[in-house]
């Protein structure tokens, strides 16, 4: 207990030295940390030193290091950075900008320097195991609060000033390093120019070109900021803002409107020149870390490259559209677009663009069927390339399907497409006419005979639906059928297609038409196409006919020769599509030519006989005038006809040739037209021209204006070339068949024949009930006739608003007779 207060008091009468002492270490330890030339090895800082870690006051400096930097920094160090900054000296050249801001930074260094060297010499004592304890994680922790401290103090609200004279300077560096890259690899095209004695990199005249210096600055610079930890703050914002400038500005002048090549490698070298400047902006970063393989510039190619890509797919979605339009000549685009497109996130915004460009620039009604399905097919392989699973294609088309739905002239089209009939159209024809061609019933199939191990699921924007890997195997062709969802309505229309070409076969010659169906057999399946193989028969039946005839009528007298040499095509009626009918009384010259036709067929073929049809067919004759003779002409029955009677007498009014002819007054007007443009006939008293000569006019004619008589001697413009075919604009768009609209309206009245039948003995029934019954009952033509139910409901609708149905409830039935 003695000892114990002994101490006590020799503590307390000591008391006051001690604290001087403490004092006294402690200005000399904080001196030492703030001189740069101070050393450890001094015995007075080492005892010093050693006082403070035996009172435990050790600990306390690093606090003390970061609270005098801080009230430093703002006191004075930050202030007079911005006031260096902002310096209007020197402002009207760039150069002397570029100095300014490389002296800001120096300075701000300057004043630092200190305060970092501090924290390096604590760091240093406690490693050298001095008995210091700093607060906190330790050294490289307490740096990294004071470099935040930095950050935070100097640019918590930085001036705009700072970001302009960063992203000027940086902006000269880059045009200097790439003009002597440039130089190296082309000297000669980068010094031609209207502003010869300029220098390219730095932009000021050849004499005062400071590149060199710039790019000295640039490594000064980079070093500074790196000291500072304020590279990536500093820089980044500047840097990118560069790159993603020059990288928008070359996709413009390289890539707008440009398909044909591809840009990626031409991007990976120029990417190559840029990492290099990249490498003196970030210098500090990239020795620390260590060429080649720096971290800092990793992360700079791979934020290049996806801004590239995404600004790519950018550009090409604007332009996907003549893209595909010009596909296959834009392969190289569609490939690049895939490549990029695979690495960004910009499928539903592809998706989207497109199927607007679609409805806005071809889905409207002053672009040609043709035109639309030619877009159609380019779209099915540009997308077919740029996205195997066929999902954007599914989607970004489905406008197109939908609108060809509702275009009359659609199947035809395909078909002609298929046969090679449409004008400038070979895609169809040449899918047609491939060595491996997609059966439709390996479409219809459920079967795959693919190997699970390559199965793979569709990407998440697929519509959900059955098609799956059908989908991904489809073709053109099984694309364009599927728009309808059956392949009986493309068959019917190839029939029709197929029956009008043979109809206007003037010499039997069918090769061509073989060579398709047997190609659309390879597609459609034998039995489908069994019909056509009959049609085609008959081709070659009638010609054999012919031909016996022929020899049959050369072995009889001159007395017996019938009065007109006749040819026919001789059909099976139940086989091919319906035919228009047109009433038209032959002359009695044809028709005794006919009859005797008839008769040696019937010799041919027992229990058979021949139906004519007398609009349809073609006729080839001489016409001899006054002053000319017209040889070889070719044209249809009732022209024929019309001018055949003009033998009897010269001059007919349209009412005698109507009732002549059995034909309507309207259609001969037509026809006469004919004979009238090429000079052959001429109207009387009509307006049209006037004139003299020729037989006397017939009265009467009605309100039609005057008879019509022959031109026997015509001016030389009237003369026409010997053979010719005589076509009128009425026949160049006719079909000797029916249209699929008449043919859908015969069949729609068909369906209402049995649907008054129901409602009659049935009295009321609902629209499913009707359709129904429809489906199981009614058949006509070589297949079985179906009427979709939304198809039905409207043609229902049409007869309740002709008043020939009611409704009410949902429920069909009769009006009642009054």
């Amino acid at each position: 207990m003695e000892d114990v207060v002994m101490e006590s008091d020799s503590v307390e009468m000591s008391g006051p030295a001690p604290e001087q002492r403490v004092a006294d270490a402690w200005e000399t330890v904080t001196a030492a940390l703030m001189s740069p030339g101070c050393s450890v090895v001094d015995r007075s800082l080492s005892d010093s030193l050693a006082l403070l870690c035996g009172q435990g006051l050790g600990r306390l400096l690093g606090g003390w290091l970061l609270e005098t930097l801080q009230t430093r920094l703002s006191s004075s160090v930050v202030p007079e950075f911005w006031s260096g900054l902002k310096q209007p000296e020197n402002e009207l050249e760039e150069r002397g900008r570029a100095w300014v801001l490389l002296t800001a930074f120096r300075t701000l260094l300057d004043r630092l320097e200190p305060f970092l060297g501090g924290l390096q010499k604590l760091g240093s004592w406690q490693d050298e195991g001095r008995g210091l304890s700093l607060c906190g994680p330790g050294p490289g922790g307490l740096q990294d609060r004071a470099f935040t401290i930095i950050r935070a103090l100097l640019l918590f609200s930085p001036s705009p000033v700072l970001q302009e004279r960063v992203l000027e300077f940086y902006s000269r560096t880059f045009s200097v390093y790439m003009h002597q890259q440039g130089q190296a690899e082309d000297g000669a095209e980068l010094q031609d120019g209207p502003e010869r004695g300029v220098c390219p990199g730095c932009g000021v005249p050849t004499q005062q070109c400071w590149c060199k210096e710039a790019l000295e600055q640039l490594q000064d610079l980079s070093h500074i900021l790196s000291r500072l930890q304020l590279l990536e703050w500093v820089s980044s914002e500047a840097v990118t803002s560069i790159l993603h400038k020059l990288i928008e500005q070359r996709m413009e002048q390289h890539c707008r409107g440009e398909y044909e090549r591809s840009f990626l490698l031409e991007f990976q070298e120029w990417l190559e020149l840029v990492l290099g400047w990249l490498s003196k902006v970030f210098a500090s970063e990239v020795d620390r870390d260590g060429p080649p393989g720096s971290s800092v510039l990793k992360q700079w190619r791979c934020h290049m490259h996806q801004f590239f890509c995404r600004i790519y797919v950018n550009m090409r979605i604007e332009e996907l559209f003549s893209v595909i339009r010009d596909f296959p000549e834009s392969k190289a685009a569609i490939e690049d677009l895939k490549f990029c497109l695979e690495r960004t996130n910009q499928r539903q915004q592809l998706l989207t663009s497109l199927k607007s460009a679609f409805e806005s620039r071809l889905l409207h009604p002053g672009v040609h069927t043709s035109d639309i399905l030619t877009v159609y097919i380019s779209a099915i392989k540009a997308l077919r390339e740029l996205d195997p699973s066929m999902v954007i294609l599914q989607v970004a088309c489905q406008p197109i399907r939908k609108y060809l739905r509702t275009r009359e002239d659609t199947v035809r089209q395909i078909v002609a497409g298929l046969t090679g009939d449409a004008e400038g159209c070979t895609d169809l024809a040449s899918e047609l006419s491939r060595g491996d061609p997609v059966t439709l019933e390996m479409q219809d199939s459920d079967e795959e005979g693919n190997d699970p191990e390559d199965w793979s699921p569709d990407p998440t924007d697929a519509v959900p639906d059955k098609l799956g890997s059908k989908r991904r195997s489809s073709d053109i062709i099984s694309l364009l059928v599927s728009i309808y969802g059956s392949k009986d309505i493309f068959i019917d229309e190839y029939r029709a297609v197929l029956a009008d070409r043979l109809l206007h076969q003037l010499n039997y010659n069918t090769a061509r038409e073989i060579r398709n169906v047997e190609l659309l057999k390879l597609r459609f399946g034998e039995s489908h196409m069994h019909y056509c193989e009959v049609m085609l028969k008959d081709m070659a039946d009638s010609r054999r006919i012919n031909s016996n005839i022929r020899e049959e009528e050369s072995r009889l007298s001159e007395e017996e020769q019938p009065p007109l040499s006749l040819s026919s095509i001789i059909l099976s009626s139940e086989f091919w599509p319906p035919l228009k009918e047109e009433k038209l009384e032959l002359p009695p010259l044809v028709c005794q030519a006919m009859e005797a036709y008839t008769h040696r067929y019937e010799k041919l073929k027992a229990m058979r006989t021949l139906s004519w049809k007398p609009h349809l067919g073609s006729v080839t004759l001489d016409l001899e005038l006054e002053d000319r003779t017209l040889t070889n002409l070719t044209v249809s029955p009732i022209h024929a006809a019309i001018i055949l009677h003009f033998q009897e007498k010269s001059s007919w009014t349209l009412e005698e040739l109507s009732v002549k002819l059995g034909a309507p007054k309207e259609l001969l007007h037509r026809k006469l037209a004919l004979w009238q443009q090429h000079g052959v006939l001429r109207e009387e008293g009509g307006g049209g021209g006037g004139g003299g000569g020729g037989g006397g006019g017939g009265g009467g004619g009605g309100g039609g204006g005057g008879g019509y008589y022959v031109v026997e001697t015509g001016s030389s413009k009237e003369k026409m070339d010997r053979g010719v075919m005589l076509i009128d604009s009425d026949e160049e768009r006719d079909s000797n068949t029916t249209t699929q609209s008449e043919q859908r309206e015969e069949k729609l009245q068909l369906f209402w024949a049995y649907i008054q039948a129901m409602l009659t003995n049935l009295d009321s029934m609902t629209l499913d009930r009707i359709h129904s019954m429809l489906r199981m009952f009614v058949a006509t033509g070589p297949v079985v006739t179906e009427m979709d139910v939304n198809e039905l409901e409207a043609f229902l609708q049409r007869k309740v608003r002709e008043h020939q149905l009611m409704i009410s409830g949902g429920v069909y039935r009769l009006p009642k007779a009054n």
